[in-house]
């Protein structure tokens, strides 16, 4: 099955038109969607637990099953973006997307409602690497390219942000909106996405097939890899059932190894992972994630339970995050074009080791004042690393593999924030011990505080091995990427 051409959508001329401007507007906006979907609801969860009667673990799987549907199914959605289509696997699992956030909020059992986000998780990962892959294709390598990446990660990032406060302000009206909202944006997105999106070559049927054997193992290897990894949020109970499903899952990759290497069409090519920027860029992608959202987690539950802000009180304190929007795509590019995307990369995890390293003195009485300084910097940070972490993921990467290379970044980043969040509850739970008392609580944030601290180290560490080898050509393109394309061939 060869793979559908995608039309470039400067025109060859290495310019944004208006038209290549609605169309990167259209798929930031599903991007925002997605980041805004998962930031809301982490607001609105205490209301949905009391609202539907779950209890705290019950209502733990709202999230978690979205990861799992979401990591789960990332690398199959890359490579099926690649082979099918990438205009028609985004509209379609757009409209599934939409479909499944209304049932979730019309749910009336608990149980429905994390069958709603698994899938929508599962959309999502279908939908996300096809519009990265739109991008990529259709803008050619260099400056426009970075231009249209970084105006796209900072979308996404801002979605994360601004998803808190307004996840705080419609929670106050009914939770339920918390659903309904992204119903509404993702009608608007289909719609304009259907006149704007260009469609793209049908894709030639082969004799060779599609391969269901990698399909079914790599799936199967995620889901248990993430399920393994979520299960570790409970401590007391999910040790063993952590490591069933780890052994499983390790089982399942070896077995994915395997079929690979003998297939005649392999669902991953193998050759990809020798390439040492993409390595270097999804390792960096998948620790610097797990720090920013295990750090989400300790500042959202030190602010609302030790300090007694209220949800909308917390978002406003999170929202100088939101930096990032303004400066990704404004300063970011100016300063990838000169330094390159390695050192741009590094200098955001330095600022992201910084921002938590000021937050460990944090106390009972702690103002505002003392917080903001980490906010603002981790706002910066973001900045400097997700935008650039995306296109050093990309870079170089064949045209017939950019739907994979989106897949294999994005399962990076959700794979991070899994561990991340579930690192970071097992230390506090440990930490926190039984008493109860703010200074245990206190004690326990403090502790769970190093896990994204060591985590954006090992990452400024992975990107720091990729310094020496930068060179930039005149257009702005890393030479590294070179590596890349000789591990395609």
């Amino acid at each position: 099955m060869s793979t559908p051409q995608s039309p470039t959508l400067d025109g060859g001329t290495g310019r944004m038109s208006g038209r290549a401007w609605a169309v990167l507007f259209v798929l930031c906006g599903a991007i925002f969607l997605e980041g805004i979907d998962v930031a809301m609801l982490n607001v609105a969860l205490p209301s949905i637990r009391s609202d539907l009667g779950m209890t705290t673990g019950a209502v733990s799987w709202v999230m978690s099953a979205y990861v799992l549907g979401y990591g789960g199914f990332m690398l199959l959605g890359g490579r099926t973006a690649d082979l099918l289509g990438r205009r028609r696997m985004f509209l379609f699992w757009l409209v599934v997307f939409l479909v499944f956030s209304g049932l979730g909020g019309v749910a009336s059992e608990g149980w429905v409602l994390i069958v709603a986000r698994f899938v929508t998780g599962v959309a999502a990962a279908f939908m996300a690497p096809a519009g990265l892959a739109i991008i990529t294709t259709g803008f050619a390598e260099g400056r426009q390219r970075n231009k249209a990446l970084l105006v796209y990660a900072g979308t996404a990032a801002a979605g994360f942000s601004l998803g808190l406060v307004v996840g705080g302000l419609l929670t106050a009206i009914n939770w339920r909106w918390v659903f309904f909202a992204p119903v509404i944006m993702a009608s608007v997105i289909l719609l304009a996405a259907l006149f704007l999106i260009p469609a793209e070559s049908r894709p030639a049927r082969s004799s060779q097939g599609f391969d269901l054997a990698g399909a079914a193992s790599v799936t199967g290897a995620m889901l248990l890899l993430v399920f393994a990894v979520v299960s570790l949020e409970d401590p007391g109970a999910g040790w063993g059932r952590a490591a069933a499903a780890l052994a499983g899952g390790l089982a399942l990759l070896a077995a994915f190894v395997a079929i690979e290497r003998r297939s005649a069409a392999p669902l991953v090519r193998l050759g990809m992972l020798r390439s040492g920027p993409l390595v270097r860029a999804n390792l960096g992608a998948m620790l610097f994630a797990g720090s920013f959202f295990g750090f989400q987690f300790i500042a959202v539950f030190y602010l609302q339970e030790l300090r007694g802000w209220s949800s909308l009180e917390t978002s406003l304190a999170l929202l100088a995050v939101g930096v990032d929007a303004v400066l990704a795509p404004t300063v970011t590019p100016r300063l990838v074009s000169r330094f390159g995307n390695v050192r741009v990369i590094f200098g955001g995890m330095l600022l992201a080791t910084a921002a938590y390293a000021l937050f460990l003195p944090m106390g009972l009485d702690w103002t505002y004042a003392a917080m903001f300084p980490t906010m603002i910097m981790l706002g910066l940070a973001f900045a400097l690393a997700y935008g650039p972490l995306t296109i050093a993921a990309t870079d170089g990467v064949a045209e017939e593999e950019q739907g994979l290379a989106g897949g294999l970044l994005y399962t990076s980043f959700q794979f991070g924030s899994a561990l991340g969040l579930s690192a970071v509850t097992a230390v506090n739970a440990a930490a926190s011990g039984a008493g109860g008392s703010p200074e245990a609580g206190l004690d326990g944030f403090r502790a769970a505080l190093i896990v994204p601290l060591v985590a954006v180290v090992l990452g400024a560490a992975v990107t720091a091995s990729g310094l020496g080898r930068r060179r930039t050509t005149a257009a702005g393109t890393p030479r590294e990427a070179l590596e890349v394309a000789e591990a395609s061939r």
